[in-house]
């Protein structure tokens, strides 16, 4: 009797170390790639001034966007599809996604290219540089989620870390050089040398031929995530946009500045999304029945997690606050309560979006994030009407809770439809 109880515990315990080891890879995955994207920022803003940082974070914003493309496209199906260990099936997978990640950068590359030509001025070359180095920032992300999709983040994390040691010569550089397009290029190139350690990580060869083929066979699942992805950053940048025409650039600031102190908890939402899906996959392939519980553990756990760090946020004494924003800081703090409440929203959403991407429901995820990015829109651009920086972050607040809301219903919805299958199949048969 005791030796079988040790049997049946065993493979539980080893099964819960593997995920604790999974989440924590992710973790330090993220970590590395805060730290070294926080380094830049701070390195270019200090070497070239506000204006010309304005210009390179345009072209950082609009990678963002080209980002959200190609996860869409290339790796959301692969995490959702192929998610388990590195067999046959999985490095086909990757060797189509990759190439497809490449292709996307490719074609948006020559986009960016003909568009910093055309523009010419401060803006144009910081353009013409980003379409030259697009694919090989893709790829180098596509590296990453192949990496958490075999649940092999140390591979992940090592291909970060490559990334920020090759970024150290480059800024070095690019200082010498002192313009936006060198510390773009500079920023790209050390991307793409990550990348092509990414192809001796995993001994494959990214296939650019079969991309159509790849976006063919995942078109259920790939362009209903391409506009979700979208609608998610751009509903971010319309929000920022209106907030500074309804009352102006120093809202935006003190807005921006409350997401900063929110910015390490943040980075750890960003480093377990890395393993989210991948784990609800696992968990839907070995214990369907224990999805929907995987995901509320999840989604609150997140959610209580924020609501730590926002009360931790408001016991911090004013002059430690004063020095991590400056005069930003008088502004900001009146929106810590509203915008830990938003990001505790959105925190009990991902669970389930988790949990929907899992299911492949793409059909219920994309209604849900087209329904989450108009709230967030609405209640960001009405409360900054009603009440300014402080409206607009409690509009926002509003919006991801209702969000959520909407996200759970989908997903109880998706897993009852989940459950029915087999008996349809049997009834069928």
């Amino acid at each position: 009797m005791t030796t079988e109880g040790e049997m049946t515990r065993a493979p539980a315990g080893s099964a819960k170390r593997a995920l604790v080891g999974r989440m924590s890879w992710g973790l330090a995955d993220q970590a590395a790639s805060s730290v070294s994207n926080f380094a830049v920022g701070l390195y270019v803003a200090r070497s070239l001034g506000v204006t010309a940082f304005g210009v390179f974070s345009l072209a950082w914003v609009t990678y963002g966007v080209v980002l959200n493309v190609s996860r869409g496209l290339a790796t959301d199906p692969l995490t959702v599809r192929f998610s388990g260990p590195p067999g046959p099936a999985w490095r086909g997978a990757v060797g189509r996604s990759t190439g497809t990640a490449l292709a996307v950068g490719a074609v948006l590359g020559v986009v960016s290219l003909a568009a910093g030509l055309g523009l010419g001025g401060r803006v144009g070359p910081a353009f013409a540089a980003l379409g030259v180095m697009l694919p090989g920032l893709l790829l180098q992300d596509a590296w990453r989620y192949s990496f958490f999709a075999a649940g092999t983040g140390r591979k992940a994390f090592l291909n970060d870390v490559v990334w920020g040691v090759a970024l150290i010569p480059a800024m070095v550089v690019a200082a010498r050089v002192g313009t936006v397009a060198a510390f773009v290029l500079a920023w790209g190139a050390s991307a793409t040398v990550a990348a092509g350690y990414g192809c001796v990580q995993s001994g494959i060869r990214p296939r650019m031929a079969e991309a159509r083929g790849w976006l063919r066979e995942q078109r259920d699942l790939g362009y209903r995530y391409l506009v979700e992805n979208v609608s998610l950053s751009g509903a971010s940048q319309l929000r920022a946009y209106g907030v500074g025409a309804i009352v102006g650039v120093s809202a935006v600031g003190a807005v921006r500045g409350a997401e900063l102190l929110m910015g390490p908890f943040l980075a750890v939402l960003m480093g377990l999304s890395l393993v989210t899906v991948p784990e609800a996959a696992r968990v839907l392939r070995q214990a369907p029945h224990r999805l929907a519980r995987f995901c509320l553990l999840l989604g609150g756990g997140q959610a209580a997690g924020s609501l730590l760090w926002g009360a931790a946020l408001l016991l911090l004494p004013g002059r430690l606050g004063e020095m991590a924003l400056g005069d930003v800081w008088h502004s900001a703090s009146p929106l810590i309560v509203a915008i830990s409440l938003g990001v505790a929203g959105a925190g009990l959403g991902t669970g389930a979006a988790a949990g929907l991407r899992a299911l492949g429901a793409a059909r219920r995820s994309l209604r849900c994030q087209l329904f989450a990015s108009v709230c967030y829109v609405g209640g960001g651009l009405g409360g900054a009407a009603a009440a300014g920086a402080v409206g607009s972050a409690w509009g926002v607040a509003a919006a991801t809770v209702s969000g959520s809301a909407v996200w759970w219903l989908q997903l109880r919805s998706a897993v009852r439809e989940h459950a029915q299958e087999p008996i349809r199949e049997v009834r069928t048969s």
